[in-house]
């Protein structure tokens, strides 16, 4: 079975108020995931901070650099191959990486970590759409898309959630009208026909920001953390989570998101 999770662990564990780095570490070693996509990294571009990031989980890190905003990375846990590693080549606000790992008997699986823009729902939409290129030219059947979109899944009411932010962050989840929700990423991966894993084979609340002692003023019991797979990849998803409790409350002010995959190492 295969664990992959994704997270977005704000400014790279690290800020003004606290150094947060062995929480992250606690989780990420309380899920064991195999491959671990992270975003919000922070200083994790300085010499050598990925590697010793990723050697105090034991994995490794491939890490995806930022011109605008900040670096995000997949991680690897052995025995599992990778085969390829690089970051998707676009104008990302912050970057996405790519990941293509050996499996047994079902081909390549590529994972990609993104993190779309936070400000701007039009820019969020055309990051959505390179994602969708870059997912059709991977190799074989199986892919998945992990990472925080910052965007508000199609299909619900978000009236009350969006009118209990301040203003300021109020804007970046509706359209140019001022009272439509902005959805239209998400909207955009859903008819590139990729598969919702929460959806398809989720329990629990889907809610991923804020946290309860994490910060993020600018979030409101939001769902913006997501797990994409091909159908192929879907079929193979038993279960997925929003992982809550313990240090996940104090570590971020996103929950990570887990699912496994009935996927086995080449």
């Amino acid at each position: 079975m295969l664990r992959v999770m994704t997270w977005n662990v704000r400014t790279g564990g690290r800020d003004r108020a606290a150094d947060r780095r062995d929480r992250l570490v606690r989780v990420v070693g309380e899920q064991w995931p195999d491959v671990l996509a992270l975003q919000e990294l922070r200083g994790f571009d300085a010499p050598g901070a990925a590697e010793r990031f990723g050697d105090a989980v034991g994995m490794r890190a491939h890490l995806a650099r930022s011109w605008f905003g900040q670096p995000v990375a997949v991680l690897v846990r052995p025995p599992w191959r990778v085969l390829t590693a690089a970051g998707v080549r676009r104008p990302f606000h912050h970057a996405a990486a790519r990941v293509t790992l050996a499996t047994a008997g079902a081909g390549p699986l590529t994972v990609i970590s993104a993190h779309l823009d936070p400000y701007c729902g039009r820019r969020r939409l055309w990051e959505a759409g390179w994602l969708v290129a870059a997912l059709r030219r991977a190799p074989g059947e199986s892919a998945l898309l992990a990472g925080d979109l910052n965007t508000l899944e199609p299909g619900v009411d978000h009236r009350a959630r969006i009118a209990r932010l301040p203003a300021a962050y109020r804007r970046r989840h509706l359209r140019s009208d001022g009272r439509t929700a902005e959805t239209r990423a998400v909207a955009r991966l859903h008819r590139a026909g990729l598969v919702d894993l929460f959806t398809h084979a989720g329990s629990g609340e889907p809610e991923t920001a804020p946290t309860r002692y994490g910060g993020g003023a600018e979030f409101s019991d939001m769902r913006l953390d997501y797990l994409f797979g091909t159908p192929a990849l879907a079929a193979r998803a038993r279960d997925c989570r929003v992982v809550r409790g313990g240090a996940t409350e104090y570590a971020s002010d996103h929950y990570p998101v887990v699912v496994d995959l009935d996927l086995t190492p080449a």
